[in-house]
């Protein structure tokens, strides 16, 4: 199942809030951003990515340029803040306008240095190409020639086919970095929520290639599930480094509240959540540290590290506890759980997951939900969704599952995603009956 044919609509990823005010794509890490951005336009020519029919023995589809700018959600970043939800949030900060705010302009396109930008570079443009594979001023000459990938990637060209540097470029918006994050603030002035998934997102972007014998000879066989997972440690490792950001906390005991699960607190009271989970170590009425990527990333470690897997959790029950105790607790917990998701990274990285891991994985996902009710919390579940998208995807290309047996699962899939469609409608025992199910599909 290629990355194309992923199961997860595009409704109900819209009904989840993605689509409206994106935070996509963003500014790299520094190194990838050294030379002159040269614009979208330099890569839209016929002879290049913008032909709708490859050149013969072209080892790409040279169609690229028109998924991006027709079917990519980041195309439209950029005009998202002209959007009357834009101008609205821009009025509830108090900003003169969003399209000019560098607030909304670090993840809503490619925001280049003045300096660094050619006279066809347009802010317009959205999160274009060479927001993710670099400034094109010092690769573009022997990309355009023919270089192999990795002597482009040599000369500047940002690595999106490794998935440690693709995650944490993604990450660095979807989640944010030190130089820009989203904040409870932005949230209430009317931000949607930004959820995110490695291998689920590259899937629904849609992802602008194939993965076909020349790709594998060229960058290597991806993994949907190592993607998950490295993902997953990444995301985790981004967190605590906000939490340990002093310009991200309040100065009080209690983080910015982005860090907690939104559902935690705004959620129907007439909706009493009576599934409080044991392993948080808290009681009733305190609010609940977003832990959806701990989760996930605690069933991958116990394939992958066991012990990695223990004191993950271990950890993770401390900082639970330490948000509502003490704010040195709780930089004490996160500077510990960011070496444990550095760790698992490498680890991820090493692992090449086979049939064996990813039937596990799958296995551990739901017991996680059926029998230790950890997805009480929408994000814990919304997270969980996305797991089992990507295990099954990777099993029908790894040929562990047959078309029909992987239409029934597909079926049942779908069933586990509308029960988190809605976040103010979620129900526990709704997505567990859902994952139920899916279990039951699946074939032994």
């Amino acid at each position: 199942m290629s990355f194309g044919q992923r199961i997860v609509s595009w409704g109900i990823w819209a009904a989840l809030g993605i689509g409206l005010v994106l935070s996509t794509g963003g500014a790299m890490a520094q190194s990838a951003q050294d030379g002159i951005h040269l614009g979208v336009t330099t890569c839209a020519g016929s002879t290049c990515h913008g032909r709708v029919e490859r050149f013969a023995n072209s080892p790409i589809a040279q169609n690229e340029y028109l998924i991006w700018s027709q079917k990519d959600p980041h195309a439209k970043a950029f005009k998202a803040l002209e959007s009357e939800r834009g101008k609205r949030i821009a009025q509830n900060l108090g900003l003169p306008s969003a399209q000019s705010a560098e607030l909304c302009l670090g993840c809503h396109t490619d925001n280049a240095p003045a300096a660094k930008r050619s006279r066809q570079f347009q802010l317009a443009d959205g999160v274009g190409c060479e927001t993710c594979h670099g400034a094109a001023e010092k690769w573009l000459g022997i990309h355009v020639a023919g270089s192999p990938h990795n002597e482009n990637v040599a000369a500047g060209m940002y690595p999106t086919d490794q998935p440690v540097a693709r995650a944490k470029l993604c990450l660095s918006c979807h989640m944010g970095d030190n130089s820009k994050y989203p904040t409870h603030q932005l949230m209430g002035a009317g931000h949607p929520r930004i959820p995110f998934e490695l291998d689920t997102f590259t899937a629904i972007q849609p992802a602008h290639y194939n993965v076909n014998a020349d790709y594998v000879r060229r960058k290597g066989q991806p993994n949907g599930v190592q993607i998950w997972a490295i993902g997953q440690a990444v995301a985790l490792g981004n967190m605590m480094n906000g939490l340990l950001d002093a310009k991200r906390n309040r100065d009080g005991a209690i983080p910015d509240f982005v860090f907690f699960e939104c559902q935690s607190c705004h959620h129907p009271m007439t909706q009493p959540r009576w599934e409080a989970r044991a392993s948080t170590g808290l009681g009733p009425g305190q609010i609940l540290f977003n832990d959806a990527n701990a989760l996930m990333l605690r069933i991958a470690a116990q394939r992958v590290a066991p012990n990695l897997a223990q004191q993950l959790f271990d950890r993770t029950v401390a900082l639970h506890q330490g948000m509502n105790d003490s704010r040195q607790k709780v930089l004490e917990e996160a500077a510990k759980l960011r070496d444990i998701s550095n760790q698992l990274v490498q680890a991820f990285a090493e692992r090449r997951f086979n049939a064996e891991d990813i039937r596990a994985l799958m296995d551990g996902v739901i017991d996680a939900g059926v029998n230790r009710n950890d997805f009480t919390a929408y994000g814990g579940a919304e997270q969980a969704s996305m797991a089992l998208s990507a295990i099954l995807s990777t099993m029908r290309n790894l040929g562990q599952i047959d078309d029909g047996k992987f239409k029934t699962a597909q079926a049942a899939l779908n069933k586990v995603y509308a029960a988190v469609e809605k976040d103010d409608a979620f129900k526990p025992s709704t997505f567990v009956a859902a994952l139920k199910d899916f279990q039951a599909a699946m074939p032994k």
